[in-house]
């Protein structure tokens, strides 16, 4: 599933070299999305640029809505300001079509009511979308999940956020295919223990290789660099979204970023080449920075301490940050020289010239991982 490093190279040779936020149009069968899923796919050698996803495909500034979620014109902004990859809710209409919209129900995104799998598509497609708490109704309907890759394609890469089975993940696929796309989307599923493993591997195994995967991994049942390391050597990962616990306001900030941070697993990511994913988004109503051990936006932006959030996940390995505040992470991490511009420079080493640190050494014990149910429940929420 990864590219090797003479086809990745052969492929970087062809590739034009494009400003972060070029222009470029959305039928190019390369485009920014390729260079972009270049540094996907190698994340040893840029370990030295941090991409940033914008949850909801970017719906806040400043933590204020100001667009409409999982809407196209949230992933032209995304675009425009550089962001690396834009996530998508995935859900079905009643007659079956994959659409996306976060919530279950249509009530606070849109001009609807109702659950959305009890609707017809071309009732969803009557249901305005709306930038939640302004009283601001957009031009912009439900949309299918083929209208936003298109809209998307060649730009920005695709999250996928599956908000059904694991097995749907084939159908999200094959669409992504039919619309050459393929090559343009990251999938994911929670993987908490042996059975979650074998389940997720046949869905893969049914997908084939030419489609980015991601485990999702949380510590409240994934605490062992050794279970981390099956998962890794199991799907080659392109990336593995690590979820670190804070679930009262009563828990202190972490230290040391939880076990799924450790030394250990910092050198999992390394020896399997790739990226640790980490989200400082909040989830509504619930403790700040909840599945970033309390290091999220709010205490970023609001609290004004990036470095005690952005600073600390990198300097604990991530590589791939997902925020609701993508501008002004993006900003941040300029002015601290923790991104590369896809102009250009894109060989061994960091900007400066510097090689990547070095890894450090690990060690693996077997361990037993049952639970982590917990995550599946905030899946919905965020």
């Amino acid at each position: 599933m990864r590219l090797t490093a003479p086809i990745l190279a052969a492929f970087l040779s062809l590739v034009p070299l494009l400003p972060s936020d070029a222009s470029i149009s959305s039928t190019s069968p390369v485009g920014q999305a390729g260079l972009i899923r270049a540094r996907l796919a190698d994340a040893n050698r840029f370990r030295d640029h941090i991409m940033v996803v914008a949850h909801r495909a970017g719906w806040k500034e400043n933590g204020q809505v100001v667009r409409a979620e999982n809407s196209k014109a949230a992933i032209d902004h995304a675009a425009a300001i550089g962001v690396e990859m834009v996530e998508l809710d995935v859900r079905r209409s009643k007659d079956g079509v994959l659409v996306v919209l976060h919530d279950e129900t249509l009530n606070r995104t849109t001009t609807c009511r109702g659950e959305v799998s009890d609707a017809m598509l071309a009732t969803l497609k009557a249901c305005r979308l709306i930038v939640e708490g302004t009283g601001i109704v957009t031009d912009e309907t439900v949309p299918t999940l083929s209208e936003m890759l298109i809209h998307a394609r060649g730009r920005i890469l695709v999250n996928i956020d599956n908000k059904l089975e694991p097995e749907d993940l084939i159908e999200i696929v094959e669409t992504a295919r039919g619309l050459d796309m393929a090559d343009g989307i990251l999938i994911k599923t929670a993987i908490w223990n042996d059975e979650r493993l074998d389940r997720a591997r046949a869905v893969i195994d049914t997908i084939g290789p030419d489609v980015a995967f991601m485990p999702i991994l949380a510590d409240d049942a994934v605490r062992d660099a050794a279970f981390v390391d099956r998962v890794a050597q199991t799907f080659s990962p392109q990336a593995a979204e690590m979820i670190h616990w804070r679930r009262t306001e009563a828990e202190p900030l972490t230290e040391a970023g939880g076990p799924l941070f450790s030394p250990r697993a910092r050198a999992v990511a390394v020896r399997g080449n790739f990226h640790m994913w980490v989200n400082t988004y909040p989830i509504t109503d619930r403790p700040e920075g909840m599945v970033a051990g309390g290091r999220g936006d709010g205490l970023a932006l609001a609290q004004g301490q990036p470095e005690a959030v952005y600073g600390f996940w990198i300097e604990r390995g991530a590589t791939i940050i997902q925020t609701d505040e993508p501008e002004a992470l993006i900003g941040w991490l300029d002015r601290q020289g923790y991104r590369r511009h896809y102009g250009g420079g894109d060989s061994e080493g960091s900007a400066d010239g510097t090689a990547p640190a070095p890894a450090c050494a690990a060690t693996s014990r077997d361990t037993s991982n049952d639970g982590g149910r917990a995550i599946m429940a905030s899946v919905s929420r965020r």
